[in-house]
């Protein structure tokens, strides 16, 4: 279909609604990133949209017909794929039969899959190729918007243990015995961490942790315990899936929710909670978008799952929207296509985004939370964010744009033979303490910063007052290595002063009067090896000289 006969489809699908409901609605939509997808007008949905609702009835010559192919469609269950018929119902069914059998399940060759309103969750437990089919998925009305269209789950059951009650940071081993390795969640919500500090301040979050044990409840290496949990609350631990399940092409279009912005998050999307998933070569854009909106929540959400890897995908960065945050002031609300929590070792491959990633329209296009072994490699996407923690993380390969790289945790962070943009080379998260207790390795990789017409440009930032408790102590990098680094710096003012490793992190902090309640623990080496500007300008310390007066710097 020409791009002008998608865009009178969709221009002709508001308007009756603007005569309905006597409003104007301008949608701010690119066009040409829709490719062979129908947007449907709304009437012939309401005629058509119960149609796939209704049961299809296999004889036991399709049934065991569709087990000796290995592998069904979503036509075998009553999908029209016409992109107008309401198909989720049969997609939802031919997913739940293909559970029953350990089949294979396929989209349609050229099939536009129209997902409406409905309150339904594909349940997949299988491979599944979705091919060269589009999915056009409505927000406009739902009857839940926290119902995700896939959720990709595992067979296996998971169990509370009665008799651990209490784990030490670092413990190398729980008392459990296991049959096979499993992904072990454990709160102690006694103990509040990451109370956040901001327009979006907050009271915290039960202590939390996530970690992989083998069957003999070995604590694995890379997925240590981060903190002495005294009373443990709750505990939950869930076999790791040992063969991977793969979910393959698809194109998909979210037509964007238009509810008053605020913070009611979206999640009609693709949700992984089973470990050892490969995506591949999927792709998820959106139109529609307005003069508001509510957020979203991850098109792709990962979550209580490990070994996850995503590659060849397309996904997109979704529109910022403004509300009044906590504090009573407006906040800027983030929206996400990519969602990562209490998931380990996942990897997102050779991805990129349809939208400019250093266009500020758009929020950064991914958003973490108590995540461990996080990896870009080889992305092109608009951000890399660990809100509340990160245990180690690698950016390799990668272009990263204006909201750069925002993160707190812990462990050994990684960037290499990347470009990243942004206001510092990597944003230590000032809501959260600006604090990382470990080590940072930068390597091979150019830094073009956002604020150098402002004279202002510093490769770590952050801020810390040391007078507000986050529920934990709050450190800067022990150890900071830095080789091969060329900062982009020439379109500065005549009075700038050149590159500085710090930003100041507190202004008030220029002596010895000054009093942390809560102390801030300091970066103890810096090691500089072939840092260059092309200013010209030597690489500073920091504008606030005092604060940084120990750090020792090796060049």
């Amino acid at each position: 279909m020409s791009g002008n006969r998608y865009s009178f489809f969709y221009k002709y699908f508001f308007m009756k609604r603007i005569y309905l409901i006597i409003f104007t609605l301008v949608f701010l939509c690119d066009f040409t990133q829709i490719s062979c997808q129908n947007v449907p007008d709304r009437e012939d949905l309401k005629d058509e949209a119960n149609s796939t609702s209704k049961k299809t009835t296999l004889s036991q010559d399709d049934i065991q017909r569709f087990i000796a192919k290995g592998w069904v469609r979503y036509s075998d269950f009553g999908a029209k794929g016409d992109g107008k018929t309401d198909d989720l119902a049969a997609i939802v069914a031919t997913h739940a039969f293909a559970n029953q059998h350990n089949l294979t399940v396929k989209g349609d060759d050229k099939a536009t899959y129209y997902i409406g309103a409905k309150k339904l969750t594909a349940d997949v437990r299988t491979n599944t190729d979705f091919g060269t089919a589009a999915f056009i998925i409505d927000d406009t009305q739902v009857e839940d918007r926290n119902a995700h269209i896939f959720s990709v789950n595992s067979d296996k059951q998971s169990f509370k243990p009665a008799n651990v009650t209490s784990l030490k940071k670092n413990q190398q081993k729980i008392d459990l015995s296991l049959t096979v390795p499993c992904l072990v969640t454990v709160t102690d919500s006694h103990v509040r961490r990451y109370i956040r500090y901001g327009l979006n301040q907050n009271n915290g979050s039960a202590q939390t942790d996530v970690f992989v044990v083998d069957k003999n409840g070995v604590v694995d290496s890379n997925t240590p315990i981060l903190w002495d949990f005294n009373q443990i609350t709750e505990m939950e631990v869930l076999p790791i899936d040992e063969t991977i399940l793969t979910i393959s092409g698809g194109k998909f279009t979210t037509i964007a929710n238009q509810e008053n912005s605020k913070y009611n998050y979206y999640a009609r999307g693709i949700a992984i909670r089973r470990s050892n998933v490969v995506v591949d070569v999927l792709e998820h854009r959106i139109i529609g978008e307005g003069e508001y909106g509510a957020p979203y929540g991850g098109f792709i959400y990962i979550s209580n799952c490990a070994h996850i890897t995503v590659k060849n995908t397309l996904l997109t960065g979704h529109k910022v929207y403004q509300t009044i945050g906590s504090a009573g002031k407006p906040v800027s609300m983030g929206t996400y296509d990519i969602n990562i929590n209490r998931a380990l070792n996942i990897t997102f491959e050779n991805c990129r985004q349809t939208n400019d990633i250093n266009n500020a329209v758009y929020w950064g296009i991914m958003g973490s939370n108590y995540c461990k072994n996080l990896v870009y490699d080889g992305c092109t996407f608009s951000r890399f964010d660990a809100h509340m923690g990160v245990a180690n993380a690698t950016i390799r390969n990668s272009t990263l744009g204006h909201q750069g790289i925002n993160a707190i945790g812990s462990g050994t962070f990684v960037v290499e033979n990347s470009t990243i943009h942004g206001t510092s080379l990597i944003n230590l998260r000032s809501d959260y303490g600006s604090t990382w207790e470990g080590e940072f390795i930068i390597r091979n990789c150019s830094f073009v910063p956002r604020s150098v017409k402002s004279g202002s440009v510093s490769l770590i930032g952050g801020y810390n007052s040391g007078q507000h408790d986050f529920g934990y102590t709050c450190y800067m990098p022990g150890k900071i290595t830095i080789e091969n680094l060329q900062i982009k710096d020439s379109d500065h003012p005549e009075n700038y002063e050149g590159p500085a490793i710090f930003v100041n992190f507190n202004k008030d902090r220029i002596d010895q009067t000054y009093v942390e309640k809560y102390p801030y623990i300091l970066t103890r080496e810096v090691v500089l090896k072939n840092v260059t500007a092309e200013s010209g300008k030597p690489l500073r310390v920091s504008d606030n000289s005092y604060m940084f007066k120990d750090v020792t710097v090796n060049r």
